[in-house]
């Protein structure tokens, strides 16, 4: 445990994304070139270390479905390009896996000031394990750090994204351990009479305060 408060800041949600420039496993990277996708910049804290590989292995097989859902996955440490591509040739060597997002290559520790992702009292200089959910607007909408030991779920990365475009488009909100498909949560009243008229409105509902839907299929 430390004492001392961090130097580092962390943006913060629906604030614009800190934009950089790295070189990464695909070649020279610009943030903002991706307004329009939705962007999964996750951070990872070395190369060739066994938590991390069963995460990248992870996003590699979600790939897919994040693509479908016009998102872009972007690793980031603070290793070379050069330890980058010789661990992604590993893993395709011992799983069967091949890597298809970009690796930014951060040993000047750009992203990392930008982004936080070096807390002293876990690593003074290993990234811990963040992933920010940047929409097409550039906007942060979701962040969550882990330690070192813990690794994430991929799926719940994915779920989360999914949640939030859900609620960009139907303007409603996602209930606890919400999945695609289940039932989402109608805004609240905002006045007396709206409160009094919930009741009527063919909705789920509870309380005036509290009321389901399900969308479309589709």
């Amino acid at each position: 445990m430390t004492d001392q408060a961090s130097p580092y800041p962390i943006p913060r949600i629906n604030e614009l994304a800190p934009d950089f420039e790295a070189s990464s496993t695909h070649g020279p990277l610009k943030l903002s070139d991706y307004r329009g996708k939705w962007v999964v910049l996750f951070a990872h804290p070395a190369d060739f270390t066994p938590v991390c590989t069963t995460e990248f292995i992870g996003f590699a097989r979600h790939a897919d479905a994040f693509s479908a859902r016009n998102v872009q996955l972007i690793g980031v440490s603070e290793d070379s390009n050069s330890s980058h591509l010789a661990w992604i040739a590993n893993i395709k060597q011992h799983f069967g896996v091949r890597i298809p997002f970009p690796v930014i290559d951060d040993r000047a520790g750009h992203v990392a000031a930008r982004y936080g992702l070096i807390h002293p009292g876990e690593s003074q200089t290993a990234t811990v394990r963040a992933v920010f959910v940047i929409d097409d607007k550039g906007l942060i909408r979701a962040f969550v750090y882990y330690p070192l030991t813990t690794g994430r779920s991929i799926e719940e990365i994915l779920r989360l994204v999914i949640a939030l475009q859900t609620t960009d488009q139907h303007k409603v909100a996602t209930p606890e351990g919400w999945q695609p498909g289940d039932k989402v949560i109608v805004p609240a009243p905002a006045t007396q009479a709206a409160a009094e008229a919930r009741s009527s409105e063919g909705y789920e509902t509870v309380d005036w305060y509290f009321s389901k839907k399900a969308l479309p299929l589709g």
